[in-house]
Order: structure tokens, then sequence, then C-alpha cells
């Protein structure tokens, strides 16, 4: 669709309060400490962002969706308060910069069902319309189907990069999205402030408000029958306050993923600017390259901070083990969470794979100096990660 065909929109906090109240006839939003947050992102997207009209178009339209989540979410925690009663084990949680194989490990493990798996359509409106039924048709997932197909048709490109599909196991990055304390409207959009404020903030608030919605989603899922044993997350968001997730959801188990960053700091770089291509004709290249550069320095160098008092809950996998032995990654994955590896489990996860190869989707093309990036440059700031995680070529 042409920018010039979009509606104008009115990127401002307090306007996209009343609408997304008016439009749903709700006032409940739940903790309020979301509010400087959205001040923050609106003022940062209208300032630095240079989106056009799609993008503008866009921003607003996932701001007031998650506005929306929060009212439906207040609604049904009022109307089932034993949603609260909820108990959540311990998650077992993959965790690696972007382009690391988190996806390909989150999607082979989710196979098991024993593992309760965040689906993309549950992440993007985690609360259901008020005339949900569990066993009936759940439009949340035909918006999905919507929106993924909108995604793909304007920049092709998102599919050579990120699978995308709407009923498959995703990141709770976009759960966090709805506390307004996320790095989602930064791979979308230039928003160095809002990055900032983020980065700087107590997070601990929105993390909290993550394992709420945990609850929330489990027990959707048990009401469409689902049990299983535990949570089985990924994002790798969680590089930047892995303090914060440890103390909020104790004793969970960190997979921690890794790769040369030479590899997957570029890779993550197109896949931002790809992003933010569809919203604003001024997206730079080397711009992005410097924030994803900037931003997982500084995240994986906490994360080896915040694991020095925690290493038992940690286990260590590189990506290239992920692809080329998969089978012996998850024997050590369950030998580690100390769970039975059973033939269905197994046979689920070949079925998976053999579904969803590589070499099914199209080539991901970029190169290191079109990101301003050189070699040399991208070990210097990962030298202590370099040094513990990845072989030397």
């Amino acid at each position: 669709m042409a920018s010039r065909e979009m509606p104008a929109v009115d990127l401002d906090a307090e306007h996209l309060l009343r609408t997304a109240s008016a439009e749903t006839g709700l006032e409940d939003f739940g903790d309020g400490s979301f509010l400087p947050a959205l001040e923050m992102l609106v003022h940062s997207l209208s300032t630095e962002a240079s989106l056009n009209a799609i993008g503008r178009h866009m921003q607003y339209q996932r701001i007031l969706n998650s506005l929306k989540n929060r009212l439906r979410t207040e609604l049904w925690f009022s109307r089932h308060p034993e949603i609260e009663d909820e108990v959540l084990a311990p998650p077992l949680v993959i965790v690696g910069m972007t382009r690391t194989g988190t996806t390909l490990l989150h999607r082979i493990l989710a196979s098991d069902t024993r593992f309760y798996a965040p689906l993309w359509y549950e992440v993007r409106n985690p609360a259901p319309y008020e005339d949900w039924r569990p066993l009936g048709q759940d439009q949340r997932i035909v918006e999905a189907r919507a929106e993924v197909a909108a995604l793909l048709e304007a920049n092709p490109e998102i599919a050579a990069i990120h699978p995308m599909d709407p009923l498959g196991a995703d990141e709770e990055i976009l759960l966090l999205e709805h506390s307004f304390y996320s790095y989602v409207p930064t791979s979308f959009a230039h928003a160095p402030a809002y990055g900032d404020f983020v980065a700087r903030a107590d997070n601990t608030r929105a993390y909290q408000y993550l394992r709420r919605q945990l609850k929330f989603l489990q027990w959707q899922k048990k009401q469409r029958g689902e049990q299983a044993l535990r949570w089985l997350l990924k994002a790798p968001h969680h590089l930047h306050f892995m303090s914060v997730l440890l103390t909020v959801f104790p004793g969970i188990q960190v997979l921690a993923t890794h790769r040369d960053p030479v590899v997957s700091i570029p890779s993550t770089a197109s896949f931002y600017y790809n992003l933010q291509l569809t919203g604003s004709e001024h997206a730079d290249k080397h711009v992005v390259g410097r924030e994803v550069l900037d931003v997982f320095a500084r995240g994986t160098g906490h994360t080896l901070e915040a694991r020095e008092n925690a290493e038992a809950q940690f286990h260590d996998i590189l990506f290239e083990q992920t692809v080329s032995e998969p089978e012996r990654v998850v024997e050590r994955i369950y030998e580690f969470i100390d769970l039975e590896l059973t033939s269905e489990a197994t046979a689920a996860m070949a079925k998976h794979r053999d579904a969803n190869k590589r070499g099914d989707r199209p080539a991901h093309e970029y190169t290191l100096e079109e990101y301003g990036y050189t070699e040399a440059g991208i070990r210097e700031r990962f030298a202590r990660y370099c040094a513990r995680f990845i072989r030397p070529v």
C-alpha cells in the first residue's frame, strides 16, 4: 500500500489511551508503570524516526493494540480472579544474540507437548476478545494471519531472515511490548531516545507484567485442554536484562546460544534494516549497524556478569552444534533439565525439522561493509565474549 493511501494518525500518548478506551469501552489499564515508557516511545517515534505514512500507521496500530490488550487483560482477570492462582513452574528460557539459532532451537523443543510455548498470535494479542470461547474460532488467529501476510507483502526479504508463523512458537519479547519496556519498537524504527530509556530503566515491573501475562496464557491453554510441565521461552532481549529475569523468575534454567558475532551482528543489522525500511525511506544501514553493535555488546556483557553467581542455571550451546548435530544437542538439554527424552518427543522434533529446512527459504544476503562493520571492529567489542564461547578459526 502506498504511503499516501494511509490515514493520518495522531502519535500522542493521551490520544492513544483515550482511543483504546473508547474502542473497547474499558478503562482499567492495570499497573500504571507503563505510562512513562509509553510517553517516551511516542515522543521518540515522532521526533527521531522519520516515519512515512505507513510507518506512522504501523506504529500507531501496534501501540493501540497493546493498550487494548492491557484493557482486555484486566477485564479477564476481573472475570476470572482464579487466573492469579496459576502456578508457574520455573521456565526453561533460550537466550542468545539474534541469529544464533534461538528460533530454530525454540521450535524444535516446542514440538514436545510437555512444554507450554507462547505462539505468535498469543504474544501479539495475549488477551482474547470478550466473546472468546476456548474451543471456538479465535479472532486473534485470523488477525495474526493477516498481519504476517501484510508484513511479508510489504517486504518479502523478511522471510529470508526470520520465519514467521502465526501459529508457531515465538518470542515473549512481544509480550514485554505490552508493558512498553521492550526493544521491539527500535527494531521497526530509529528511536534511540526510547531505546536509551528502556536500557537505563528498572525493568522489574515489565518482567513482573510478563509473569502476569504468562499466567493468563497458561490459564487460556488449560481452558483449551492443554497440560504441560513448564514454559519454554525464548528472547534475545533477555541478554540485556538477565539479572532482572533471574530475580523475577527464580529457579529458571537458561539455554545460552552462541555464534561468532562477526556473523550474527551483521545478520541482525540486516534484519532490523529491512524491518525499518517498510516504515521509513530514511532507514540508514550504518546507523542501524551502530545501534545493533552497541546494544548487543552491552547485552552480552551484562549477561556475562549476571551469570557469575548463577552458572549452574546455564547450559551453553553453539550454533554450529544446533545445525550439525541437533539430536545430540537435544539429548544434552534434556540431561541438563533432568527430563526424560521420550520417543514421542523425539519423533515430533524430527518431523518439525523435516518440515522446516533452511533450504526451503530464500537466502539471506548481506555484507559486513554495507553496515559499516569490519571483522576486527566487531571482535574488539566482543573480546571477552569471544574468548569464552567462540572457537578460534
